[in-house]
């Protein structure tokens, strides 16, 4: 009997194990009660309206009905890495008077030995930005697990460094780079302090990667630890013989599955930042990655823009 329990034991050890991991996980994922309307800022990425000044990206947001600023802090945005220490509060200082907000801040740092990391950490937090989006890192196709490797040296260094200065990282699911499966770059996230490092969740990458269900699944991975959300649209465009790539779109005119995304929002009672994007091209009023072509096209921009968040507005009102 003693030698049956011995054996017993140790082989039953692993499926105990086992079942204690996954209800541990279940218990992380369980969707919680919801608690009423939702909380969170609807911001406006910067990104399309180059041409604008702080006091100038701030009134047409708010005139557009958005709640925050999703401000990009990078080469080419609306304050330069070089410069951040003496703008970025200005910037802010600005939005803030035409009473909206800046919950997060969309960068190109990479490592926490890039130059413009500490600057821009140890300025957002002066300024209370919670939140921050780091840049992508790419798949070589040499050794993609060693290339995997190497970025999430570089991502966790870069997450300790923020968690210093009180900033929360979420990582951003964008077609093309090291993340866009989740998969990839959770094995990299999960161990990592929940305080500091997370998600930016797109569901209209997640999409475009995942096909009929993957979104689903990525979705179900993140909601534990989800920070931010990318709000855009996309269809499957032929562009030659037997070839497709995928083309942003208006909210709503699209292939994401926005309504069910957000009631899994609610059901998860997450109230953190909404980005809303506009990159998709309209004819004669900007590019193909929605920037405005000339300062005259900027309303029509912010026209579009609108007419996104409503759209995600009425979905949020039905959720929440």
């Amino acid at each position: 009997m003693s030698e049956f329990s011995r054996r017993g034991f140790f082989q039953a050890t692993p499926v105990l194990v086992g079942a204690l991991a996954l209800s541990a996980r279940a218990s992380i994922a369980a969707p919680a009660a919801k608690s009423g309307p939702f909380r969170g800022t609807l911001c406006f990425f910067s990104k399309p309206v180059p041409q604008l000044s702080w006091p100038e990206l701030a009134e047409s947001a708010g005139r557009a009905g958005f709640g925050g600023i999703d401000l990009t802090v990078r080469a080419g945005g609306h304050v330069k890495p070089e410069r951040v220490t003496t703008d970025l509060p200005q910037a802010v200082a600005a939005i803030r008077r035409a009473g909206l907000e800046v919950p997060m801040i969309t960068t190109e740092l990479l490592a926490a030995d890039d130059s413009a990391a500490e600057p821009i950490l140890s300025a957002a937090s002066r300024l209370s930005i919670p939140f921050l989006k780091p840049g992508y890192y790419h798949y070589k196709f040499i050794n993609v697990l060693a290339e995997l490797e190497e970025a999430g040296r570089s991502f966790r260094g870069l997450v300790e460094l923020a968690g210093k200065h009180g900033v929360q990282v979420g990582y951003h699911n964008h077609a093309g780079y090291i993340g866009a499966p989740v998969w990839d770059m959770a094995r990299v996230i999960e161990p990592l302090d929940p305080r500091w490092c997370g998600y930016y969740f797109d569901l209209c990458h997640a999409t475009t990667e995942g096909g009929v269900a993957g979104w689903k699944i990525a979705a179900n991975l993140v909601m534990p630890r989800l920070k931010m959300i990318g709000a855009k649209d996309f269809v499957w465009k032929q562009v030659g013989e037997h070839h497709w790539e995928p083309e942003t779109c208006p909210m709503g005119q699209g292939m994401s599955h926005w309504k069910d995304f957000v009631q899994t929002l609610a059901q998860s009672d997450f109230h953190g930042p909404i980005t809303v994007h506009e990159e998709y091209s309209i004819p004669g009023v900007s590019d193909s990655q929605g920037i405005a072509l000339s300062r005259k096209m900027v309303p029509e921009v912010m026209a579009a823009a609108k007419s996104d968040l409503d759209y995600l507005k009425s979905l949020i009102r039905d959720a929440y």
